[in-house]
């Protein structure tokens, strides 16, 4: 379901029949680690959840690609200094949010589908190619 930035791909089922799987949780919270200093945290389950929901929605065999899932408190730092995108208490450092893109759909596409989960924020970043999916509270920002 997911490809990253480092060249590593994941394609897994976590979850069957109402139970999540252990193993293939601990492998896609060792795909969304902070490849910057490969810091793993338990990710939030929910979104997940949300991911593939949407990725469902949008009907589309194409895995996403993965910028960005949990983020070390120095690696938010570091990129905040960067950039004014990035928010002083993100989520990714809670290990809540995604950042992703998909080749086949457009950020548009990618947001409208994530929207209509209304399970928790969605940012589109147009300019960079990707969308913020996160299992905070429902809101919606970017253009």
């Amino acid at each position: 379901m997911y490809s990253g930035r480092t060249g590593e791909s994941i394609d897994t089922i976590y979850w069957i029949e109402g139970d999540y799987i252990k193993e293939a949780v601990k492998e896609i919270n060792h795909f969304m680690r902070d490849w910057r200093n490969d810091q793993v945290v338990s990710m939030d389950i929910r979104n997940f959840d949300i991911m593939a929901a949407a990725h469902s929605l949008m009907d589309v065999d194409e895995p996403y690609m993965l910028l960005s899932g949990y983020r070390s408190p120095q690696t938010n730092a570091m990129l905040r200094a960067r950039s004014k995108g990035v928010a002083k208490n993100s989520l990714h450092m809670k290990g809540q949010a995604a950042d992703l893109r998909l080749k086949s759909r457009s950020v548009s596409q990618i947001a409208r589908a994530a929207g209509a989960c209304n399970a928790g924020g969605v940012g589109r970043y147009s300019g960079s190619n990707f969308v913020h999916m996160d299992c905070g509270p429902v809101r919606t920002w970017g253009r």
